[in-house]
C-alpha cells in the first residue's frame, strides 16, 4: 500500500454547514488530550453548559451538548419527549420537517403534519386550527431556520399557540443558533437543539441541546423506556449533570468539545447581539449585489434567514456546472437544492465566523465571472460595488 496522510485542499466553506471553522477553535482542538473524568475536564464541562445557556438564552439546568451530530439532537428530544401512541404535529415546511417526522413514526408516535410551502416560514394559523382538529396532541415541532429552503419560521408565536393547547414543543435550531434571535426562557421553548458546525463555527459532530422542567416532567412520567440507550437522558445526565462528580455514561469526544468550548467564548466576547447584527449586515450586503447581478433570493425578505441565503437559479443555468467552477477554481463551495428545490436554488451560507465581507465579496465576484463566461443573462460588473454600498 501506498497512502499517506490526508491533507485537504484550503476552502471557502459558503454552503448550509459546515461553515468556515475560526483558527482559534482548530488550535483549541489541538491542545492536549486528558481523560474525559479528569477534575479539569469535567470543571471545563461545567463551563461549557454556563456558556451554552447564554447562547440558548436560558436557565435551564438540563443544557449541554450531545456527542453526536444535529441529526442527534434531534432524536435525543423525539425519543425522550415521545412514547408509542403519542400524537404529535409536525410542521414541515422544508427536508428537515420530514426527518422529525421520521424520528416520531420510528418512536411509534403518531405524527399529524401541518404542511406549507417550502421556501416559506410556518403558517401559525395552520398551527392554530390543527391543534384545534386533533386536541389530543402531546408535543408540537417544529424547525426555526430551514436549512433547505433559508426561511426563518415564527418560533415565539408557534410556541405561544403550542403552550395555548397544552402542547410541549420540539425546536430545531441548527442553523439559527448563534446567528439569529433564539431566546429559549422568554419564548416559552421546552425542547430545542442544535448544531456545532454553523453559526458557531465549529468542526461537525456536536449537537447542544436544552430541556426546560416541563419537558423534564414528561420524561420522568414515562410509561416506557427510552428506545435509544445512548440517548436516553435519564442515563447521560449522569455524566453531564451533577456538582462536580459524574457517572460514565460514555467516552466524550474530548478534543472536539475543547473547540465547543473555545466557539462560546468566542461567542460570548462577540455579544449575541452583535453575532445576530454581523449576520444581519452581510446578508444585506449580499442580498445588494445579488440583486444587481440581476438574480433573485428565493425567499420573502420578512421569512429569509441571513445566515442561510437561497438564490433562484436563472433560466438555462446549470446548477452543477456552476457549483463546480466555484469549487475548482475559487476553492469556493456552495450548496444545491435539497427535495423539491432540487436544480431550483444554490444554498450560499454566511454563518458564524463564515459571515464576513470578504467571503461576500470573493463569492459576489466568482459566481459573477461564472455566469457572464456561461453565458447567463446577468448585469457584470456591478455585484461588488453593490455590496460595498450596502455596507
Amino acid at each position: 500500500m501506498s497512502i499517506t496522510s490526508f491533507h485537504p485542499p484550503a476552502r471557502i466553506l459558503m454552503g448550509p454547514g459546515p461553515s468556515d471553522v475560526n483558527p482559534r477553535i482548530l488550535e483549541a482542538m489541538s491542545r492536549p488530550t486528558i481523560g474525559h473524568l479528569d477534575p479539569v475536564f469535567i470543571a471545563m464541562m461545567d463551563e461549557m453548559k454556563t456558556l451554552l445557556q447564554y447562547a440558548f438564552q436560558t436557565k435551564n439546568e438540563l443544557t449541554f451538548p450531545v456527542s453526536a451530530p444535529g441529526s442527534a439532537g434531534m432524536e435525543i428530544c423525539f425519543v425522550n419527549l415521545l412514547e408509542p401512541g403519542d400524537k404529535v404535529i409536525i410542521c414541515q415546511n422544508g427536508v428537515f420537517g420530514g426527518r422529525m417526522k421520521e424520528n416520531a413514526e420510528r418512536c411509534g408516535a403518531i405524527p399529524v403534519l401541518v404542511e406549507d410551502t417550502w421556501g416559506a416560514a410556518v403558517d401559525p394559523n395552520k398551527l392554530e386550527e390543527t391543534l384545534k382538529s386533533h386536541p389530543d396532541t402531546k408535543v408540537v415541532a417544529f424547525v426555526h431556520a430551514e436549512t433547505s429552503t433559508g426561511a426563518c419560521s415564527d418560533a415565539k408565536t408557534l410556541v405561544e399557540i403550542a403552550r395555548r393547547h397544552g402542547c410541549l414543543t420540539i425546536v430545531d435550531t441548527v442553523t439559527s443558533l448563534g446567528g439569529s434571535p433564539v431566546k429559549v426562557d422568554e419564548w416559552g421553548i421546552d425542547a430545542i437543539y442544535s448544531g456545532s458546525q454553523k453559526c458557531l463555527s465549529c468542526t461537525p459532530g456536536l449537537s447542544p441541546v436544552s430541556f426546560n422542567e416541563r419537558a423534564i416532567e414528561r420524561i420522568r412520567a414515562r410509561q416506557t423506556k427510552v428506545q435509544s440507550w445512548f440517548l436516553d437522558l435519564s442515563l447521560v445526565m449522569g455524566y453531564w449533570g451533577g456538582d462536580g462528580k459524574r457517572a460514565y455514561h460514555h467516552t466524550a469526544p474530548i478534543n472536539a468539545l475543547y473547540g465547543l468550548h473555545e466557539a462560546l467564548v468566542v461567542l460570548q466576547e462577540e455579544g449575541l447581539e452583535n453575532a445576530w447584527e454581523r449576520h444581519q449586515r452581510n446578508h444585506q450586503a449580499l442580498r445588494a449585489g445579488i440583486e444587481a447581478m440581476g438574480l433573485q433570493l428565493a425567499v420573502k425578505e420578512k421569512e429569509r434567514l441571513p445566515q442561510l441565503n437561497a438564490i433562484t437559479i436563472p433560466a438555462g443555468v446549470d446548477d452543477a456546472a456552476v457549483r463546480a467552477r466555484l469549487l475548482q477554481e475559487y476553492g469556493l463551495e456552495i450548496g444545491a437544492g435539497l427535495g423539491e428545490m432540487a436544480g431550483k436554488l444554490w444554498r450560499v451560507g454566511l454563518m458564524g465566523y463564515g459571515s464576513n465581507p470578504r467571503n461576500v465579496l470573493i463569492f459576489l465576484g466568482a459566481l459573477e465571472t461564472v455566469l457572464h463566461d456561461l453565458g447567463a443573462s446577468i448585469e457584470s460588473g456591478v455585484a461588488v460595488r453593490a455590496a460595498r454600498a450596502a455596507w
